[in-house]
This record gives structure tokens, sequence and C-alpha cells, in this order.
């Protein structure tokens, strides 16, 4: 990897504790739809944007499934439960921006979260005045496990994809920033690493904690 220029993190479950939400969400509108959303396919649809799983979900469920409902109702049921209970951080997720913000290390947000519920989940989070430079699902022609959404991150940072380290939940967004040339620290929410995932990653952790040492080592290597 070339010097540690940059940190591109991802939203959904990496910083915000939203995946356990999205997944209540859309299990309860399926219900009241009459349908049933397992957990295990709820599983494949961890890290890909809501388009796509949307499309996923009308697939498995198949023709009867009210699609056009399901999609209309459930960020109302979201941002119910949201509004309601808050949207946690994740462990180690401020401490991490701190590191990130002391040693002036330029950050970017890449979700797959459209540009509407990115500003919604970040101010809930309150976040949304730490994490100015995002680029948005809605804003790259594919969605994660491509390399779009984490090109174009290095783009608006003005550095190349190797100069980056991407912090990432998922095996889609852990693939997606690998194929952009980004270093990839892995840190699994609910789903746990697929083989592939963990060949790809630099390191699979526990929690953003473990984070700031590494980013702190490498960063001391890269002279900065």
């Amino acid at each position: 990897m070339q010097s540690l220029a940059a940190v591109v993190l991802d939203m959904d479950g990496l910083l915000i504790d939203t995946e356990p939400l999205y997944k209540e969400s859309w299990q309860l509108t399926a219900r009241e739809l009459g349908f049933d959303l397992t957990d295990r396919f709820y599983e494949t649809l961890v890290g890909r944007n809501n388009p796509e799983s949307e499309a996923a979900i009308a697939c498995e469920l198949g023709s009867a499934f009210p699609i056009d409902t399901f999609r209309a109702r459930w960020p109302a049921v979201w941002r119910e439960r949201a509004a309601r209970d808050g949207l946690p951080v994740k462990p180690g997720a401020t401490e991490l921006l701190d590191f990130l913000n002391a040693r002036r290390v330029p950050v970017a947000l890449a979700t797959s979260s459209d540009r509407e519920f990115t500003q919604f989940t970040l101010v809930a989070a309150g976040l949304a005045d730490r994490l100015l430079l995002r680029v948005t699902g809605e804003e790259v022609a594919r969605g994660k496990p491509a390399p779009d959404i984490y090109r174009e991150a290095a783009r608006r940072l003005g550095v190349p994809g190797s100069s980056c380290v991407a912090c990432e939940d998922s095996e889609a967004g852990t693939l997606s920033a690998s194929g952009a040339g980004m270093r990839v620290l892995l840190v699994p929410d609910i789903q746990p690493p697929s083989p592939a995932a963990v060949r790809t990653a630099a390191a699979v952790l526990s929690s953003l904690h473990e984070a700031v040492p590494l980013l702190a080592r490498w960063l001391d290597e890269s002279g900065d």
C-alpha cells in the first residue's frame, strides 16, 4: 500500500447501529403484508443499497408480494422507530473519528443509503457535522460489491485508492473497497464474515476500538 492518506468509512452497521432497525422494519412491514422475511434471507441483503435489496426481496417472495406497497411503507416504519429509540453509534466509532481528526486524516463516508436517509441517520446519531464528505448509493452507477462508490470516494478525496484504508462491516462493502484498491478493515456486524471477506480484508476486528492502533501504526509507517 502507498502512504496512508485518507480513510473511507461505511455507515450502517459500521459507525451506526442501524442494521437491527432495518431488519426489524423490513420484517415487520413484510408481516403486515402477509409475508415472512426470514433472518437468513435478510443476511444476504446486508451491505446492498435499498433498491437492490427491494428487488431481491420481490424476487424472493414472489409475484404475489406487493413490492410497491412495501417500498412505500417500510421507510415510515424505520423512521418511527428511529425517532422513538434513537440511533446509537457503534463501539469505538467516536474514538475513531476523534483519532482521525487529531491526526488530520481526511475522511469520507461511502454508504449504500441514499442522500436523504444518510442525512437523517447521521443527524439521529449526532454525527452529521463530523462526516461532511459523503458518497451515497444513488450517486454511483453500481452499488456494493462493485467498486464504484469507493472509487468515487477516493476521487473526491483527491487520492488514489491505494492510499486509502476503508472500514466496513459487510462482505459486499469489503469486496467493493478492495476492488477500488483500498486496504480494508472488516468489523463484522450482524452477518458473520464470509471466507471471501476474510481473505480480502487486511484484518478482521471485533470492534472499531481495534482500528485505532492499526491506523496509528500505518500512519507512522507513512511518515504522517
